[in-house]
């Protein structure tokens, strides 16, 4: 039977044993932590996050640096992410396509479900149907109508094949029981630019980077998605309001980390993240743009995830759409 002593000796080993992992996990970060942007500088997502990274540093005591790796609706970046080591020194932001890319891409180099820690949900975002002046219409109803007349002539930029703004529209069009030419871009700053040099008639964008040419008056304001309107367009109906009556679809913004990432570090990061999102002049910056700041749970945004991978796989499935 072990002795007072050996069971001393047998639990300071144990101690010694566990010391560096619970000292690396009270240090981190050790060093810059790298935030994925999965799109092009200039949309919704790099929007979003600028402001946020820039106050991050002072509660971390490391800087957040934003890598950019744009491409195949976000899974370039995702992929890359599961490969990352699962230190909390490397993480992603997420859009809606990263529950989409679930049903839409049939073979992903990953297990969404599976390879990845939620973080925290930081912001929802309604899109805003926007079209260049030139457009042959200016409400919901009279796209319906023009495009009705004009089989495949309406087109729509999208930030992405399987991009919200791509689905989105779909789901508008089938609803309607229009025929619209889909022109997929690499990112929402790359569409915008299309729409606004008139390459395509109209897109389904995030409210962020489509209202300020709004108010410049380079392009004009359909509706908005979400169920209610935006207060910065309060006189700009909702496509429920337009005609459709089921339609509701907001954007959604979140940080995930790599499966096995410390629970320490992951608290840490989305204690940070909430604290910065609620001050005011960082709440009121991104409010300006349309965000609605959320600041969740690591569980509530991974419950969120599970939800919209079931409710836009069978949107996926009802358009069809499918990415090799």
């Amino acid at each position: 039977m072990p002795t007072y002593s050996m069971r001393l000796i047998a639990a300071s080993l144990a101690a010694f044993a566990l010391a560096p992992a619970m000292a690396a996990d009270a240090a981190w970060p050790t060093r810059p932590i790298t935030l994925m942007i999965p799109y092009p500088p200039g949309g919704s997502a790099d929007l979003l996050a600028r402001p946020i990274a820039a106050k991050l540093e002072s509660r971390l005591g490391q800087p957040v640096v934003l890598d950019y790796r744009p491409g195949a609706g976000g899974s370039i970046a995702t992929a890359s992410l599961a490969r990352a080591e699962p230190d909390g020194h490397t993480m992603l932001m997420v859009l809606a396509a990263h529950a989409i890319n679930v049903s839409l891409y049939p073979k992903l180099p990953y297990d969404t479900r599976k390879d990845f820690a939620p973080v925290s949900l930081v912001a929802t975002l309604p899109l805003l149907v926007a079209a260049p002046l030139a457009t042959p219409a200016d409400s919901m109803p009279a796209v319906v109508q023009y495009a009705k007349a004009n089989p495949g002539k309406l087109t729509y930029a999208s930030a992405g094949p399987g991009n919200t703004s791509h689905l989105a529209a779909a789901m508008f069009a089938q609803t309607a029981g229009v025929d619209m030419v889909h022109i997929p871009y690499k990112g929402s700053g790359p569409a915008v630019v299309a729409l606004l040099s008139g390459e395509v008639s109209l897109m389904f964008d995030s409210i962020s980077t489509s209202l300020p040419h709004v108010k410049s008056g380079k392009l004009k304001a359909l509706a908005v998605t979400g169920e209610a309107r935006s207060p910065l367009l309060p006189d700009v109906p909702t496509v429920r309001e337009s005609g459709a009556a089921d339609f509701a679809v907001d954007g959604w913004y979140g940080i995930i980390a790599p499966a096995g990432t410390p629970a320490s570090a992951i608290d840490r990061f989305n204690s940070a993240i909430r604290e910065v999102i609620a001050e005011a002049p960082v709440r009121e910056q991104l409010e300006s743009y349309g965000y609605a700041m959320v600041g969740s749970t690591p569980q509530a945004f991974g419950d969120h995830i599970t939800a919209e991978i079931d409710r836009w796989g069978e949107v996926v499935q009802a358009s069809g759409a499918k990415v090799e």
